[in-house]
């Protein structure tokens, strides 16, 4: 490398730079830019010498890109064994799960209430820790634990320590999920126009339910206790909060609870709650509207009144779009029943609402295969009853008339005097309606397609329920402590908005899970003292390299490298915003 002086013949001022030589592949001499400095009238003001001091700096840089990019030798004798226990392999893409964790100054959180304790070990460390290892390799407490020494830090704590540290967790939940609220608003900005909301349940592996572990509608018909968690998510796809409820609480009962938290703690604004049909009640439409908020919400078209299905099936006044798709709306007024918060009892109240109705061939086509799957297991269940019970013949027992369970065992009663068979009738009035699905809005300025794309939007916050059933494995559960299961959700949540942030800033050119499954693939080995070699390198890791300036392309790296850049990912983001 060396100082380049370029002069403007125009101005006559020289403009300095360091620039390396170099040979492209046909053996023709080139220079790239290393460094602009500036012009040199505006550096004498600032150095006795600027020519000498560059000059100086130039050599400097040469020579540590030599060292760093000098050959090493190594020698291999082919004789040697591995010792019983030896693991030398080493997770590195984790640098860029930290990068992200301390652009959010999750590190200044816990560093800040640690100051309030004499605990001897670090949260920060161990929370830290805990959320990689969630992304990385997810698995029990004592398994993430023992994973650790596959990452560079040496853990200072213990398996003890953690489980002493998820109280602590528990404790900050709520402070932390704000924290995380106000670094994404401020880093990346938060979308919060329309608010999706959801609900889902995960098992755990216990003999006996408690007071926040309830048998309830599971939605994987398993008969374990579950716990509900309700999830707000932004129009981008992050998580903005979640909340946990006990196993035998309907879906329905923690919209206007989670509603109060989000207008209560984080200052939205009005918001669109965007939500599937099981939150429809007349209570959380009319709490939703009395706080000045709207609504999205599928409506049951085969639950409704007569008169909504003869609007839906009516052919009148449907506009047909391409591929047979068709839809049409209207302005109506909709009776709710509401809970007096006085006197406890049902009135009646009108809402304005917007009703948009869609015929969709692709998913009529869906209904009907998926009716048939049902259809097959209840003729089946038919013509071998010994062979189901209530749990097992979910989503088929609706088609089976004449069907008893023991209220007991769950086995099916074969002996009730009539025989079992399939109804016929409500095949029928379910063929009516395939294809069709139906909206409510209060948003009824909304064009009928604005209404339906926001709708659609509801499949980001399924997916965040599929990721974190799956690529984190947060259930089955082994946890049975209140304060533990609030800790680990607490981690599982991190570990995702960490992951979802990551595919934002990519552009969703990726997935979570494919991307997880680059940086899972991330690892290198030991060689020979402090030198690790590196075997996995594709489009993700690149792009992930080039967003946070982490070169993930080398093959060698010495010890000291690697800790550099696990250290410059903690604090590069911050200095560069």
């Amino acid at each position: 490398m060396y100082l380049r002086k370029c002069t403007n013949k125009k101005t006559g001022r020289t403009q300095l730079s360091i620039v390396q030589g170099y040979r492209d592949a046909s053996g023709k001499a080139r220079q790239k830019t290393i460094l602009p400095i500036g012009y040199l009238d505006v550096l004498q003001n600032q150095y006795d010498d600027p020519i000498r001091h560059f000059e100086a700096l130039a050599r400097q840089m040469t020579e540590e890109y030599n060292q760093a990019n000098s050959p090493i030798r190594l020698e291999i004798n082919p004789s040697l064994s591995l010792s019983l226990g030896t693991d030398n392999r080493r997770n590195f893409s984790y640098a860029a799960l930290s990068s992200i964790y301390h652009d959010l100054e999750i590190d200044s959180f816990f560093r800040n209430r640690q100051r309030m304790t004499n605990v001897q070990f670090n949260y920060n460390s161990i929370f830290r820790s805990l959320v990689f290892a969630r992304l990385i390799a997810p698995a029990s407490k004592r398994a993430s634990f023992e994973y650790l020494k596959h990452f560079f830090e040496r853990a200072d704590f213990t398996l003890d320590d953690v489980y002493r540290s998820l109280p602590f967790f528990k404790r900050y939940q709520a402070d932390l999920q704000l924290w995380i609220h106000e670094h994404i608003r401020q880093n990346y900005g938060r979308d919060t126009s329309l608010v999706y909301y959801d609900v889902t349940n995960y098992y755990f592996e216990v003999d006996e339910p408690n007071d926040m572990l309830r048998r309830g509608v599971s939605k994987e018909h398993r008969k374990d206790p579950i716990v509900q968690m309700g999830l707000f998510m932004d129009t981008n796809g992050l998580p903005i909060s979640y909340g946990l409820f006990s196993g035998n609480t309907l879906d329905k009962q923690t919209l206007i609870p989670m509603m109060d938290k989000l207008q209560d703690d984080y200052s939205l604004g009005r918001i669109i709650v965007v939500a599937d049909r099981g939150m429809i009640t007349g209570d959380n439409i009319f709490q939703t509207l009395s706080d000045g908020n709207g609504y999205v919400l599928s409506y049951s078209i085969r639950g409704s009144a007569k008169a909504f299905k003869d609007y839906v099936l009516n052919p009148e006044g449907y506009v047909h779009k391409k591929d047979g798709f068709r839809v049409k709306s209207r302005l109506a007024p909709r009776e709710i029943r509401v809970t007096d918060v006085l006197t406890g009892k049902k009135r009646t109240v009108m809402v304005d609402e917007k009703h948009v109705v869609f015929y969709s061939p692709a998913y009529a086509k869906k209904a009907k295969m998926e009716r048939q799957e049902a259809l097959n297991k209840a003729l089946s269940m038919i013509r071998e009853p010994q062979k189901y019970t209530r749990s097992t013949s979910y989503g088929a027992a609706k088609y089976i008339k004449n069907l008893s369970f023991d209220k007991k065992t769950g086995e099916i009663l074969e002996h009730t005097g009539k025989a079992l068979e399939i109804d016929e009738a409500l095949i029928a009035e379910e063929e009516l309606y395939d294809g069709y699905y139906a909206i409510i809005t209060s948003e009824y300025d909304l064009s009928d397609g604005q209404i339906i794309d926001i709708y659609r939007g509801l499949w980001k916050i399924e997916e965040y329920f599929r990721i974190t059933k799956s690529d984190l494995e947060t259930r089955p559960v082994y946890l049975k402590n209140p304060e533990h299961i609030q800790a680990h959700f607490l981690i599982c949540f991190t570990a995702l908005v960490i992951a979802r942030i990551l595919e934002y800033r990519l552009g969703r050119k990726y997935g979570v899970s494919p991307i997880l499954e680059s940086l899972r693939k991330c690892e290198c080995s030991l060689v020979e003292q402090n030198l690790y070699v590196f075997d996995y390198y594709d489009e993700i890791l690149k792009d992930i390299g080039e967003l946070l300036g982490i070169d993930f392309s080398k093959k060698y790296r010495t010890l000291g490298e690697i800790k550099k850049v696990l250290g410059d990912v903690k604090k590069r983001e911050k200095t560069q915003r």
